[in-house]
């Protein structure tokens, strides 16, 4: 039997058809997009590149130990959650800009900067302190049809906005962007807190204390660090777009001069 608070093997690894299936149908399309796009010299490499990076930390904490043990060990579910929400969700953000624009009167509502951001904290918060967690972790197949793809789908939309690069037709601005990633902290960073301090077992008994508040303590430190990294990119972003602005304006006193 493997321990409450520690791995003892790294060899548990697990095949989730419900997730590999899914997962192998978007990336066989991504390629073929790419491929057609690839002749207008339209998407940069790097966006891929952040696209493949999205999609293998998906099934790394999926199909690893990590995900195996996701449902008997909380560090592991945190750890698992962390990733698809805080880095698999942007990642896939990243790549797909310039390869899928979507415009329909759902995604956009889906995608309105006030309504995803309440999601979002919510999603973080009521997964992890109301009765959804139990619900969810009791099952195997409940946490990988319903939590894991939850996790991915509002992570997505969240960043959607937040990591877009252009300029024109933003839903939000550059400093907006940067705000709304800072305040995401907030409820990140105080639900790994109240996990960590929590005196007694949040979850009925399903895990013990100590594993509780390594899951808490990773949710709390990791989250700092991890958005930390996107309000950079965030803030470069930012940056690059005043001084486009900035080139803009000269280039328009410039020609009034002539």
């Amino acid at each position: 039997m493997i321990g409450h608070e520690s791995l003892k093997t790294l060899s548990d690894w697990q095949l989730a058809p419900e997730i590999i299936f899914p997962t192998l149908f978007i990336l066989i399309w991504y390629v073929k997009t790419i491929r057609t796009l690839r002749t207008d010299s339209k998407t940069p490499l790097s966006n891929e590149k952040y696209f493949y990076f999205g999609i293998a930390s998906i099934l790394a904490v999926v199909l690893s130990p990590i995900g195996t043990h996701a449902t008997d060990l909380f560090w592991c579910h945190m750890l698992q959650h962390m990733v698809l929400m805080m880095i698999s969700g942007p990642l896939l953000v990243l790549g797909l800009q310039g390869v899928v624009v979507l415009k329909n009167v759902i995604f956009l509502r889906l995608t309105n900067p006030v309504f995803i951001w309440i999601s979002y904290a919510s999603t973080m918060v009521g997964v992890h302190f109301t009765g959804l967690h139990n619900f969810l972790m009791n099952g195997i197949w409940m946490h990988r049809l319903v939590e894991v793809p939850l996790y991915i789908i509002v992570a997505y939309l969240f960043y959607y906005n937040l990591l877009d690069k252009k300029d024109k037709n933003r839903r939000i601005s550059h400093a907006l962007s940067v705000i709304c990633l800072f305040l995401m902290m907030i409820p990140e960073t105080l639900t790994g807190f109240f996990i960590y301090v929590s005196p007694t077992s949040l979850y009925d008994g399903m895990f013990t204390l100590t594993d509780q508040r390594i899951g808490g303590s990773l949710m709390w430190a990791g989250s700092m660090v991890i958005d930390a990294i996107w309000i950079s990119m965030a803030v470069s972003a930012w940056l690059k777009s005043e001084e486009r602005e900035g080139e803009r304006i000269n280039a328009e006193i410039a020609s009034e001069k002539l």
